[in-house]
């Protein structure tokens, strides 16, 4: 793509003809749907649960959550590019979006049995795990339609607005979850709060959501035409297309050197997101109706940021608009390592917000710029491999550190590093747009 910052290239994505807006926005609501698995479930409420109902102390159940994700991550990591390759050789990618779609919603549902009782813990452990797994594969194969949308100059406005709509999705179901449950007085429907009731219902309640609002990706968005049927024959062209792509990824320096920068940071939003909730209750003492209140408010900012930067990504690019997230994050991440009252942590925490949303949205868009038609699945496989190869490595060194330290803000402090690094990595990259 060829133009300076600010400049627009209104030419669709070779063999992707512009959509209509309700494509686009059924599109988009995909993101509003999955987004209340990682938000309640993952970040606030059921990750407190655990931390604090579960486990026997905030330290190991740290460690422990930890590790769970980390194994998810890493089952993502080793399936996904293969996947990827298989559905580029059989064209439609709807079918593996509602396959995974309701592995995580039969998972979110089982979290209602989940009883305050340590006995509960590994069953417990394993359903996250399957259905985080199922999330994020799901995913994959929901970015690789973003390409097939609109032009290359609004793909930035498209993947941030779809952001933005998760955050408002994850918003919503928080504040659903809490104005219905949640709140102690004044719950609209009271539940047994001697057995976590009020906490566990949030799984049927995410998984509902999800199910319901996913609908209009399935109903009213086109998917590519089918090119070959799921077969050996396929998966094998799939893997020999895998092996073509990975072997010339070094030839490819764009593409190869972003991949590596967001394996990077990628593992530190990650990490961020997994033990945000569990900070804010082992750290400040945060009820589960404060992390509620505190996952909204971030919501906010996040939705916030996500929408208002999309405009900027498609004026300046995505590489830049992944740079300013970054620096942005590193103050903020360092800023809320040292504070010691809840006031702060909640400000600082929606300064975070405000770059969380377009680090992702930015990465998403800078990826359908960057991968070539006949790969893109594949691509988008690698790319969520690049956000999971090391998935297991920020959790496992948040949870080992606060355990070894008996501390969570020595376990915290390793995750501006990731930010570093990435942007270090990223800065010499040229940016698609240029």
């Amino acid at each position: 793509m060829t133009g300076a910052p600010g400049s627009e290239d209104q030419s669709p994505v070779p063999g992707s003809p512009p959509l209509g807006r309700r494509a686009v926005l059924s599109w988009c609501f995909y993101d509003w749907a999955n987004s209340s698995y990682p938000t309640v479930i993952v970040t606030f409420v059921f990750a407190a649960y655990f931390t604090t109902t579960l486990s026997p102390d905030p330290e190991t159940g740290t460690a422990q959550w930890g590790s769970a994700l980390a194994l998810s991550g890493l089952g993502v990591a080793l399936l996904a590019p293969a996947l990827g390759a298989l559905a580029d050789q059989a064209g439609p990618r709807k079918p593996w979006i509602g396959g995974f779609t309701l592995i995580a919603v039969a998972c979110a549902m089982g979290l209602w049995w989940i009883e305050p009782d340590p006995a509960y813990a590994l069953i417990a452990l394993v359903l996250v795990a399957i259905g985080n797994g199922a999330f994020e594969f799901g995913q994959v194969f929901y970015n690789a339609m973003l390409p097939d949308l609109a032009a290359r100059g609004r793909l930035g406005r498209i993947s941030g607005w779809a952001w933005g709509l998760g955050y408002a999705g994850g918003l919503a179901c928080l504040t659903l979850a809490l104005v219905l449950f949640v709140l102690e007085e004044h719950a609209l429907i009271p539940l047994d709060r001697a057995a976590a009731e009020h906490v566990r219902i949030t799984g049927p309640l995410v998984g509902l959501w999800f199910l319901v609002f996913a609908l209009p990706l399935f109903l009213f968005t086109p998917d590519a035409v089918a090119r070959r049927a799921v077969s050996p024959g396929a998966l094998m062209a799939g893997l020999r297309s895998l092996w073509a792509t990975l072997r010339a990824l070094p030839k490819q320096g764009a593409v190869g050197r972003f991949l590596l920068a967001r394996m990077i940071y990628t593992d530190g939003l990650n990490t961020l997101f997994a033990f945000g909730g569990v900070y804010a209750a082992g750290t400040f003492g945060m009820t589960f109706q404060e992390i509620l209140v505190f996952g909204i408010l971030l919501n906010v900012a996040a939705g916030l940021g996500a929408a208002v930067f999309s405009w900027v990504d498609d004026w300046i690019g995505a590489k830049r608009t992944i740079v300013i997230s970054l620096i942005g994050l590193i103050v903020a991440g360092g800023a809320i390592l040292a504070v010691e009252s809840r006031t702060a942590f909640t400000v600082l925490g929606c300064v975070i917000g405000v770059f969380l949303g377009p680090a992702q949205s930015a990465s998403r868009s800078m990826m359908a710029r960057l991968a070539p038609t006949e790969s893109r699945t594949q691509l988008f496989g690698l790319y969520a491999l690049s956000g999971k190869a090391t998935a297991f490595v920020g959790p496992a060194l948040v949870g080992w550190i606060t355990f070894l330290a008996g501390s969570q803000r020595a376990g915290m402090a390793t995750i501006p590093v990731f930010f570093l690094v990435g942007l270090i990595l990223l800065l010499p990259l040229r940016d698609p747009k240029d």
